[in-house]
């Protein structure tokens, strides 16, 4: 694989709940710290960075001490509300110790869809990256809900930061992740997993290998990882899978070193 960095200039970042959160219900500041170091480095050099963040509930149950994910959906997005406040706090301290400064976009699927709205959210985001402002995007969980007939809601964040990437025409997408590459089965359950370092089109065998969440604190799994890498392939853009223990990993991507799973051509 050629070096990535010299041809990608615009970036869309993914981090999962179980990157931000240790296993125990805290947050992982460590892994934060390293992800605004990480980002904020490459917006200095000139990259267009966008950070698509989940760990809203994840942050609003260490926030108030809770270790277990209620099941009303009332609860999860007070949850939601109070956590995602703790959440931006941290990125913009993080990110101002490393002289980088971050925006807030909340998004729901109705907003992204319709033509005028999308319109006014690329422009923001526009304008966000002209200003070297990394935006950072979550689902407003708060206001997502399926209603009658009026679907707001993405299915997880997989799915919104591969809906992002297309519509901003990114030129990568780095799905940060709790496993090092996609397999041909669960490596948590399987330990003879082989890591499929390239995938260039969907089959049936990829979607039988795909498989759920290991983490209690998150909603996705490898099937919303493999649905966004659909998204990705089908709009002719580029996605990497890999671990997120270590946010650095991208400096490697970048550098064309053999990390994760390529999904595209």
């Amino acid at each position: 694989m050629t070096a990535m960095g010299k041809k990608n200039k615009r970036i869309v970042v993914k981090v999962g709940t179980s990157s931000l959160i240790y296993p125990n219900g805290q947050v992982n500041l460590r892994t934060i710290d390293r992800l605004a170091f990480t980002l904020a480095t490459l917006s200095h050099q000139g990259y267009e960075m966008l950070l698509v963040s989940s760990g809203a509930i994840g942050v609003g149950l260490a926030s108030l001490g809770l270790s277990k994910r209620p099941q009303e959906i009332a609860r999860q997005q007070a949850l939601a509300s109070i956590g995602q406040t703790e959440l931006m706090r941290i990125y913009s301290q993080r990110f101002l110790d490393y002289q980088s400064k971050v925006a807030q976009l909340l998004l729901t699927r109705d907003v992204l869809e319709y033509p005028v709205s999308q319109q006014h959210i690329l422009n923001t985001i526009t304008t966000l990256l002209n200003d070297s402002i990394i935006p950072i995007i979550n689902e407003n969980d708060p206001v997502s809900v399926d209603e009658l007939d009026h679907h707001t809601t993405f299915s997880d964040n997989d799915e919104l930061s591969a809906q992002v990437a297309t519509k901003i025409n990114a030129d990568l997408l780095i799905v940060l992740s709790d496993i090092d590459a996609f397999y041909d089965k669960d490596p948590h359950k399987y330990p003879d997993a082989k890591a499929i370092r390239h995938v260039t089109h969907m089959t049936p065998e990829l979607t039988q290998a795909a498989s759920g969440s290991s983490t209690q604190f998150g909603t996705g799994g490898m099937v919303t990882k493999l649905r966004a890498a659909a998204t990705i392939i089908n709009a002719h853009q580029r996605m990497v899978l890999c671990n997120g223990r270590d946010p650095k990993i991208i400096f490697q991507i970048l550098e064309g070193q053999q990390v994760g799973t390529i999904f595209g051509e």
